[in-house]
């Protein structure tokens, strides 16, 4: 028996079954990839996840299509997790609760995996992030919370800051920011 190898069979080029970049909504099976990237992010930094895995797999269960990962050669690179909101600003409610009726999203995280930090690519998944949330009819704006060293990255994303935010986690205190989708 002979066997040819598929290089072979296909001219010697490499056959690529995986796109290089892609955007999609996350899934319940992303959960894992989300909370290592995650907790790498923010440990480091505040000493705590914005989301612990349970709560992922919550909002990926509930609302998936208020999420985006940035996925390349079929591995999760960056993210943004988000769900819908009822009021004016945020509450210490809105940090496990998805509200269906909403018009404001939440976004909860958005995390870059370390080695594809400051490469600009926070920057373009909120982008893009926010030109779909423009094709979702009932969103009416973005809301997010921050500490202050992220104001002036989420300022150059087209984020206004609201002022100081009611919720806080422990000793951390933050900026609520919101950002126009329509209207």
């Amino acid at each position: 028996v002979h066997l040819r190898s598929p290089r072979s069979s296909l001219g010697g080029q490499r056959r690529h079954t995986l796109p290089a970049s892609e955007f999609r909504c996350l899934s319940p099976e992303d959960a894992i990839s989300v909370f290592e990237i995650e907790r790498e992010a923010f440990i480091s930094v505040s000493g705590d996840c914005p989301l612990h895995l349970d709560e992922i797999r919550h909002f990926l269960n509930l609302c998936p299509e208020l999420s985006l990962g940035w996925f390349e050669e079929g591995r999760l690179v960056a993210f943004i997790i988000g769900s819908l909101w009822d009021q004016e600003r945020l509450s210490q409610e809105a940090l496990t609760l998805h509200k269906p009726r909403g018009t404001a999203v939440h976004i909860h995280v958005l995390a870059v995996h370390r080695t594809f930090r400051q490469q600009g690519k926070g920057s373009i998944l909120m982008w893009r992030y926010l030109q779909y949330l423009r094709c979702l009819p009932f969103a009416r704006r973005a809301l997010l919370m921050c500490e202050d060293f992220l104001v002036p990255f989420y300022q150059k994303c087209g984020f206004e800051a609201l002022g100081p935010c009611e919720v806080t986690v422990g000793e951390l205190a933050f900026v609520e920011m919101q950002h126009p989708v329509r209207g």
